[in-house]
């Protein structure tokens, strides 16, 4: 993305707009060797490849992956890649393939803007961190303060713990199977595409009345 374009589509005027944007949380301590960040690569490049958004944290590791594919993916420039970056110690830097960024200090100032940028949510393997991405927007659905967005847990990393949900806050009536509905669980990249490509079909479709019963997620 050229210099002038950053000027002139800065990151609070994204937030204004109604745009179809992925969000790609994943762990910042995996590298290029990696079999996951070659993934999360190949992830991106395809969804910049279809002209869509990512937002990712912005840093190194699996962000760094996704931004870096989807460099490499939207040849003609017509999507964005967001990144939100954090102030951490081992984390000081952000990664070079940022089209757009902001950089926070505080966790949940910072999730709030993910919450208010993105249309679906793909959960990549990671730690604490990544956790908290996946469930702080898993209640945010739950309670309807955003969309019912599409949250895709990719790997095997995550089975174990969709079968400990049902198996105990699920089977407990702790959650309901409500709220199961918006996770999907995908085992490879080619099964998140397709999930990502039919939200964005609805999207397209439905125009000012998708999600028409939610308000847009707004920050303070």
């Amino acid at each position: 993305m050229s210099e002038k374009r950053k000027i002139q589509n800065p990151l609070a005027k994204e937030l204004k707009r109604t745009e179809f944007r992925v969000v790609i949380f994943g762990s910042a301590r995996l590298t290029k060797s990696d079999k996951i960040y070659k993934q999360v690569y190949k992830l991106a490049k395809e969804i910049g490849k279809n002209g869509i958004d990512i937002v990712t944290g912005g840093g190194l590791g699996l962000m760094e992956a996704a931004n870096a594919g989807h460099e490499a993916g939207d040849k003609e420039d017509v999507a964005d890649s967001i990144g939100l970056t954090i102030q951490l110690p081992w984390e000081p830097k952000k990664n070079v393939y940022l089209e757009l960024k902001k950089h926070f200090k505080k966790f949940s100032h910072r999730l709030d803007h993910f919450m208010a940028l993105s249309s679906v949510a793909v959960i990549m393997p990671g730690g604490v961190g990544t956790c908290l991405e996946f469930f702080y927007t898993w209640q945010l659905i739950q309670v309807k303060h955003i969309c019912p967005i599409p949250v895709i847990l990719v790997g095997k990393m995550w089975e174990k713990l969709i079968e400990w949900i049902k198996n105990y806050p699920l089977k407990q009536g702790l959650i309901s199977k409500r709220d199961m509905k918006q996770l999907y669980l995908a085992k490879n990249n080619k099964e998140a595409i397709q999930i990502i490509k039919n939200t964005r079909e609805i999207f397209k479709k439905e125009g000012d009345d998708y999600c028409q019963n939610i308000k847009k997620y707004k920050l303070d």
